[in-house]
């Protein structure tokens, strides 16, 4: 066997190699030593460990005090909620929880939070004007009815005297309920509740209805009452409600038109949806009262007189806001209202 011989020079210096040594036995017998030395190896361990033990402390500082300092934000988060909580249940319903810009967990749990407020102080304020409206609107009728029987009471000599002053105080009766039923009516369509009997409504036989419904009526005032149905598309949502909103609108058509006077029902395809439109001869709604005839109670200066609650276009604006539909009120000589039923939810007859 051929002997090789390394030779590393000797560091300089008091201290030692260390060396590792590694021996074989061949097959002849001679014995095959290897060896190398490991001092680098070594050094290079304690370096790296140090390095490590020198990370190790301060990452380990670092993360103590990121994570006191999260502590603390989410402590000041979680105060500020139950600050804004406290004063919601006392009373505070305008008050909102905090909402940071980022989109965190916690950020998106408050938004939601606030979003259920929004809806319960709408509800409330709902219910609250509810009652104020019947409280306010009733008031005149049963002071009527007060009145009538108590100089019924004092007056009437005759059993005709008394049954006229009874027959008085109980249309002002009347009177009042219409009003509560109107606005209980109102509170629950705001309110969404109808929602749930939305299905698929054919609007031509739903105008058939109509027609059918007031055709008498206009024949008697001496007014023309003409469809153009044949285009009326099929829409989502709840029927009784639809009967309700359109028999309204030609109800008002009827009332305000004056004798000899005409009505129309048409149904028209337009941009990008289908339109009903009900058109009348009579006076119209004038610019400035387009918006204030939606509002309850609004009755215009020129028909105070005429029967009604002022009512009826708000419930109208009221079931299209809830189907989503557009209502569009157009000034002029007549009147000309318009529901705008979209497209993605017609079907054609």
């Amino acid at each position: 066997m051929q002997t090789v011989e390394i030779i590393r020079p000797r560091p300089a210096g008091p201290e030692q190699l260390t060396v590792q040594a590694i021996g074989q036995q061949l097959p002849d017998g001679e014995i095959l030593v290897i060896g190398r030395y490991v001092d680098e190896a070594i050094q290079l361990s304690m370096v790296v460990s140090q390095a490590l033990a020198l990370g190790l402390i301060p990452a380990l500082l670092l993360c103590l005090a990121l994570g006191a300092l999260l502590s603390l934000r989410a402590e000041r988060r979680i105060a500020g909620v139950n600050e804004r909580i406290q004063r919601i249940v006392a009373g505070s319903l305008h008050e909102r929880l905090p909402v940071d810009r980022g989109r965190d967990p916690f950020t998106q749990l408050a938004a939601m939070v606030n979003s259920m407020l929004d809806e319960i102080e709408t509800l409330i304020h709902t219910i609250a004007g509810v009652g104020n409206d019947i409280a306010h609107d009733l008031r005149t009728p049963l002071t009527r009815a007060r009145l009538a029987l108590e100089r019924g009471r004092n007056n009437a000599r005759t059993l005709p005297e008394l049954r006229s002053v009874v027959d008085k105080a109980i249309l002002s009766m009347d009177q009042s309920l219409a009003i509560a039923a109107a606005l209980l009516r109102l509170a629950e369509i705001e309110n969404s509740r109808r929602s749930t009997g939305f299905g698929k409504v054919a609007l031509e036989e739903l105008l058939h209805e109509v027609r059918d419904l007031y055709a008498p009526i206009a024949e008697d005032k001496g007014i023309t009452l003409r469809t153009d149905i044949v285009h009326a598309p099929i829409v989502e949502g709840d029927r009784d409600l639809l009967m309700e909103a359109i028999a309204n609108l030609v109800d008002n058509a009827v009332k305000f038109t004056p004798r000899g006077g005409q009505v129309q029902i048409t149904a028209v395809s337009g941009d990008g949806e289908s339109i009903l439109r009900i058109t009348d001869t009579g006076a119209g709604i004038s610019e400035h009262e387009r918006n204030a005839v939606l509002r309850r109670f609004y009755r215009s200066d020129a028909f105070r007189k005429t029967p009604g609650l002022g009512l009826g276009l708000t419930l109208v604006a009221t079931i299209a806001k809830l189907h989503g539909f557009r209502l569009t009120i157009f000034s002029g000589a007549g009147c000309v209202i318009e529901i705008g039923f979209p497209d993605a939810s017609e079907t054609k007859v």
